[in-house]
């Protein structure tokens, strides 16, 4: 998860983005929103490691849903990731 968060935000455009939203609108403000999407990025990889911990099977995002959501929610992380 703390992978696809990192590649979602190098994706966005991180060396371009900044500076053209700085010098538009934001100011500072966009060093906060890029520091505050680091601090969830790192709680929801707690968050998955929490229940690596607690399910006694190889990890995935998939055998989670699954396993906390139920089968319908399991296969919507497949149809997802498709």
């Amino acid at each position: 998860l703390m992978a696809m968060g990192i590649g979602a935000v190098i994706g966005s455009g991180i060396f371009i983005l900044p500076g053209t939203v700085a010098a538009n609108d934001a100011g500072p403000g966009v060093i906060l929103s890029f520091l505050a999407a680091a601090v969830v990025c790192g709680l929801a990889g707690m968050c998955y490691a929490e229940f690596s911990s607690a399910i006694p099977v190889a990890g995935s995002a998939y055998s989670y849903g699954n396993i906390i959501y139920g089968e319908f929610i399991g296969w919507a992380l497949v149809l997802e990731y498709l």
